[in-house]
Formats: structure tokens, C-alpha cells, sequence
């Protein structure tokens, strides 16, 4: 994201005014969150400006672009969402008020309690282009550590997978993300759910095939 967070080059095609269009798509998790916006991704032309959390739970994605695909992507990753159960809400502003756009997009912030940043700027197109290593991805997303530490433990010796980092979300949520061949991915992601039960709660656990670009953007660093 550019210094100013009105920076129109940084938002993607814009509408008959010269200014894109936002869309707002707030999930329970960050699996759900990373699953829609690759959903959203692939189903219309828009730019992820921006992923942030709160403290409790939950995760909202910004895109921007015209007002047709951004409508058309926020209907698609609000399905997506909500195939997970884990759809909060999903919006449309046609462009955006300049004013407004100080309270939407937000700077930069770390969370100290959970020592990781809340608000995640996408990642620069070279950073991105190192992750487009045509691999899957999988998620496994818990509420509580040793549920997940147990799960990716499981995952690993399941199959041949690389770990590529953990996420907090706040609440107890807890996600980490693996990478591998699409069945390798599977394969450890199906091993790793049925570990977690009676150690905290299954929150998701899911597999992206080929990963658009948007959700590369978003992985941990």
C-alpha cells in the first residue's frame, strides 16, 4: 500500500468517475477470509488492497475495483464464506468518500498481546511472485495451540508438506499454513483434522489447488 491511503494507483481499474469502487468481506476466520478472497480473486477482475483483524475472532478483506466485479467478487467470496459457516458480512460502497477512506484503510498496527500484525498490507509483486511456485496450499486453522500443534505435527508426518508459517487471529484462533503438491496437501490436511477433537476446537481446514495471486499476497512472511 502506497504512504497515502488515498493513493488512487494503488486501488486497481477504476469506475465512469475515476474512482474504483470498495468491497468489505468480513469472515469468523482467517482460512475462510484467505479461501474467499482467492474465490474472489478468480472470479473478477479486482485488487486486494488489504486484510485486517480484530481481537475477537474476526477478519475483514478490502478489494477494490469497478463497481460490476467488485459486486461480482463480493456474491462469490461471500458463498465462499459462507460454505465454511464462517460468513459475517459482505458490502459494497460505490466510490468511496475521500474522508471515509481514513477510517476504511487503515495503517499499519501490531498487536502486542498476540505479537503479530493486524492490519496486512499485501506482499510486494516480487515477494508474491516466490510464493507462485505452482503448489498448493493448505489450512489448518484451530481454536487453541495445542490443538493445532498437534494437527500440524500430524500433517507433516502424513505427507511431504513444508510449513510456511503460523497466524494469530485473537481469540484463541490459531492457523497454520502448509504448502505442497496438491495430494501431498490433501492428504496431510485429512490426517491432521481428526487430531484436533478433545484438544480445542476445529475451526477450518482447507486446501486451495492453485492459489491466485491476491491470496499468495496475503501468506505469512
Amino acid at each position: 500500500m502506497a504512504n497515502s491511503l488515498t493513493d488512487r494507483s494503488t486501488w486497481g481499474s477504476g469506475n465512469e468517475n475515476g474512482f474504483p469502487s470498495l468491497g468489505i468481506l468480513e469472515t469468523n476466520g482467517w482460512t475462510s477470509g484467505m479461501v474467499a478472497l482467492d474465490t474472489m480473486s478468480k472470479s473478477a477482475n479486482v485488487t486486494i488492497i488489504q486484510a485486517e483483524w480484530n481481537d475477537m475472532l474476526g477478519a475483514v478483506i478490502k478489494i477494490s475495483g469497478s463497481p460490476s466485479d467488485v459486486q461480482s467478487a463480493i456474491q462469490a467470496g461471500s458463498q465462499a464464506a459462507r460454505s465454511m459457516q464462517q460468513y459475517r458480512a459482505g458490502h459494497f460502497i460505490h466510490s468511496p468518500d475521500l474522508d471515509a477512506l481514513r477510517a476504511i484503510i487503515s495503517p499499519s498496527e501490531y498487536n502486542v498481546l498476540i505479537e503479530q500484525a493486524v492490519v496486512k498490507q499485501p506482499l510486494s509483486e516480487q515477494e508474491t511472485m516466490s510464493n507462485a511456485n505452482g503448489q498448493a496450499l493448505g489450512f489448518i486453522e484451530t481454536q487453541g495451540f495445542t490443538a493445532v500443534f498437534e494437527a500440524i505435527d500430524t500433517a507433516c508426518k502424513a505427507a511431504s508438506v513444508d510449513v510456511i508459517g503460523k497466524e494469530k487471529l485473537g481469540g484463541g484462533y490459531v492457523t497454520v499454513v502448509i504448502r505442497g503438491d496438491v495430494a501431498a496437501v490433501t492428504a496431510a490436511i485429512e490426517a491432521a483434522k481428526p487430531k484436533v477433537e478433545g484438544l480445542g476446537k476445529l475451526i477450518a481446514c482447507h486446501v486451495i489447488a492453485r492459489p491466485s495471486s491476491a491470496a499468495l499476497g496475503l501468506l505469512p512472511k
